[in-house]
């Protein structure tokens, strides 16, 4: 395996991968029931994508957020920053008793993501539809000085009905930008119904191949399937790579699992410990230190 990292960090197996994201769906349990306020839904369907970018797959270091050689990530559905808050916690870019602070006005861990505020943050997020074309500047820009980093962008499914979306899919396309991939949690809910009620989708995967790109579809909970469309993402050439992640909104708490009412609503103590437990149980996670 090659070492994609400037730092010491030895990239984990699958298995420990799944481990990992075990301990990422607890914080964001954790730390959203703490708060008061925020978006579990989201957040749990892509921990898996994002445990095997920050802890197998990108090239990066905690302690240089700013290393100008390291892959970028861009989280466009920001509402669900719970998920990379924990990644960039347990990766070590700050300390995680942060993630206690979710949300409060002092944080450094905002609603969403802001990269003035927190370590790790390459781009500020909030309005929908926006994160494809910041990466595209971005993939570009390595492009133009020669640059050998990838950028990785986080899309929702909802969120794919913007139409600055196929815009910057266009030019990424025109580009040959295969420093690009755009990795769509495609979970089917979108803030308080389901996507097909709001604004069907139709052939999602058609529709980017047809915009140029090479499309990989997942299960975007197989820790297995996830590494290998990441890895050989890496290795395609002369096109951007969309992975399509077949996933559940809610993954891995069974009442949440979905469920449209767990966008954007906190569990309480008795609901976020049901959920800690059922994680923990299902991740073979030790009782201490979880909540």
């Amino acid at each position: 395996m090659i070492d994609n990292t400037q730092d010491s960090f030895e990239p984990l197996s699958i298995d420990a991968l799944r481990t990992m994201a075990g301990v990422i769906r607890c914080d964001i349990i954790d730390m959203i029931c703490t708060a008061e306020a925020g978006h579990p839904g989201g957040s749990l369907s892509a921990a898996d994508i994002v445990t095997a970018l920050y802890f197998r797959v990108m090239r990066l270091d905690p302690q240089n957020p700013a290393w100008p050689d390291r892959d970028r990530f861009i989280l466009s559905k920001g509402h669900a920053c719970p998920v990379w808050y924990s990644a960039l916690a347990e990766r070590g870019y700050f300390d995680k008793t942060h993630l206690g602070t979710l949300r409060r006005i002092d944080s450094i861990l905002q609603g969403h993501p802001d990269m003035r505020k927190t370590p790790g943050i390459d781009m500020t997020a909030g309005s929908l539809g926006q994160g494809l074309s910041a990466g595209l500047g971005m993939a570009l820009s390595g492009k133009l000085r020669g640059k050998d980093y990838h950028v990785w962008i986080v899309l929702g499914d909802g969120e794919t009905q913007e139409g600055s979306v196929w815009e910057a899919a266009m030019a990424a396309s025109k580009w040959k930008l295969d420093n690009l991939t755009a990795i769509v949690d495609r979970n089917r809910l979108q803030n308080d119904t389901y996507v097909k009620d709001v604004m069907p989708l139709g052939a999602l995967a058609e529709k980017w191949r047809a915009f140029g790109w090479h499309v990989i579809d997942i299960d975007g909970h197989d820790m297995t399937q996830i590494v290998r469309a990441l890895e050989t993402a890496k290795t395609l050439r002369d096109q951007p790579v969309c992975i399509i992640a077949h996933t559940v909104k809610g993954k891995g708490v069974s009442y949440m699992e979905d469920i449209a009412e767990w966008h954007g609503r906190a569990p309480c103590d008795e609901e976020a410990l049901l959920a800690l437990d059922e994680i923990r149980r299902a991740c073979d996670l030790p009782e201490e230190g979880v909540r």
